[in-house]
């Protein structure tokens, strides 16, 4: 059983920037395939951003150029750099870990992202 467990969320301006922190049980970055999501259209979840065991790293096309996601060296946290924040990405963002399979997956709770002004 893996848990994690996203923080960072925040209210923030039009323009501005939030670090979202994906931490779970053990060195997760190494074994699984990290995702941060968000609620898109109907009940699915739409890819934000995310990163392979080796590194590689993918954007879905409303963060690319804005989100960057990395993992610390432990593997245990990975961050979502948000930049140039807009209204429509206020949205509760989510962090899984998958394995290459896709016959395990794992979600966090959530972290509320707010942007106003």
């Amino acid at each position: 059983q893996v848990r994690l467990v996203e923080s960072g969320g925040g209210l923030v301006q039009p323009g501005g920037s939030l670090r979202l922190s994906c931490t779970g049980s053990g060195s997760v970055a190494s074994s699984y395939i990290i995702g941060w999501y968000r609620p898109g259209p109907g009940d699915q979840r739409e890819l934000v951003a995310v990163i392979y065991y080796d590194g590689f790293t993918n954007n879905s096309a409303s963060a690319k150029d804005r989100f960057i996601i990395d993992k610390d060296k432990s593997e245990n946290t990975v961050t979502l750099q948000m930049n140039n924040l807009q209204v429509e990405d206020t949205a509760v963002y989510f962090c899984d870990a998958s394995s290459l399979s896709g016959g395990e997956k794992y979600w966090g709770q959530g972290t509320q992202v707010t942007v106003s002004s």
